[in-house]
Order: structure tokens, then sequence, then C-alpha cells
């Protein structure tokens, strides 16, 4: 693990979105992998309708990128927890990403 340079992890819904059903368990997976990366998660929820919910890894200013999104009604936690570990992964072998470099072997383990 290491300090909070790595960024955080974004969740959009809509304001409209069952809490209960759709944006729990992505919160929650969200929240995990945060711990992982020892960093944040932050649950933004427009005004907009619209049936997608988003999760995005933002580091520092630069634009956040997508690394899931879901229309379903019914979800897994450990599905989505899957998903985010999977792109997280991809992304520490980006340059621009390189704090994420260290969290490889953590997430191998964890998988």
């Amino acid at each position: 693990m290491f300090d909070g340079s790595a960024g955080k992890l974004v969740v959009f819904a809509s304001s409209f979105a069952p809490r209960e059903n759709r944006l729990k368990p992505i919160s929650l997976a969200a929240e995990r992998v945060a711990k992982l990366l020892n960093t944040s998660v932050e649950v933004k929820r427009l005004r907009k309708r619209f049936t997608p919910i988003y999760v995005y890894y933002k580091s520092g200013d630069e634009e956040p990128i997508p690394i899931y999104c879901s229309n379903r009604e019914e979800l897994d936690s450990q599905e989505v927890y899957s998903a985010l570990t999977n792109m997280i992964f991809v992304l520490s072998f980006h340059p621009r990403h390189s704090a994420l470099k260290h969290v490889r072997n953590e997430i191998i383990r964890f998988s």
C-alpha cells in the first residue's frame, strides 16, 4: 500500500437510482478497492435521469478515467470488485499512473 497520491475513485449515479439494488453494491466494491489503494471514494449523485452507474479513477488534475459501468438491476458486490481491481491493475502499467504500480502485487494476491 502507499500514500494518498494514488488518486481516488469517483462513483457517478443518478439521484433517481435505487440505492439498495444498484448503488450500494457498487459503492461497497469501490470502498474495498479504495482501501486496497489507501485512497478515497467520492459518490456523486447527479439530478439527471440516467440508468448506468459509472466508476471513474481520478488522479490529481488529470481527466477522470472510466473504469466501470453498469446498467444491471441486480449486482453482486464481489463481481464489481473484481472488475474494478482488474481495471486498476491494467491502469498500473500506464506511465501516467505510476503510483498504481506499487499496488500490482496487492491486487494479484487478493485476486
